[in-house]
């Protein structure tokens, strides 16, 4: 059985945010054992999975992607958006769109310290949809 379902996240500012709780509150009953795969809908944000206990692993990626990634290069040359979008498109390919997690005994099967994570690259993005894809 596959069940697909689209949920919207909240606005959050430009940064790395743990959006686990939000996600599993919007699931229906997970099966005893399977597969979720989430999908973010956008360009200049990501999904990845991480610490989810030490907010500094979070305040430290953000450090380290703006440190790889600056805003106001003047070699970019799409910048119609404002000076964080094609930043946050370059930040969004290497973060990724999607990511997979087993389900087992009805629970996503993540390890003791992770967490999804919502990576935001713009300074003033609206609400964020994902799709999610649950396998029986």
């Amino acid at each position: 059985m596959i069940i697909q379902k689209e949920i919207t996240l909240a606005s959050y500012r430009k940064g790395f945010h743990l959006i686990t709780n939000e996600i599993q509150k919007q699931l229906p009953e997970l099966p005893q054992f399977g597969l979720i795969h989430i999908f973010i809908k956008h360009t200049s944000a990501g999904l990845s999975i991480n610490e989810n206990a030490d907010p500094t692993v979070r305040k430290d990626l953000d450090y380290v992607f703006n440190k790889l990634i600056p805003e106001n290069d003047p070699k970019y040359t799409h910048v119609f958006e404002g000076s964080d979008d094609m930043p946050a498109h370059v930040k969004a390919a290497i973060a990724g769109q999607s990511i997979s997690i087993p389900i087992t005994n009805h629970k996503l099967n993540l390890g003791i310290w992770q967490g999804i994570y919502l990576c935001e690259f713009r300074n003033n993005a609206g609400n964020r949809k994902l799709c999610i894809t649950i396998i029986n």
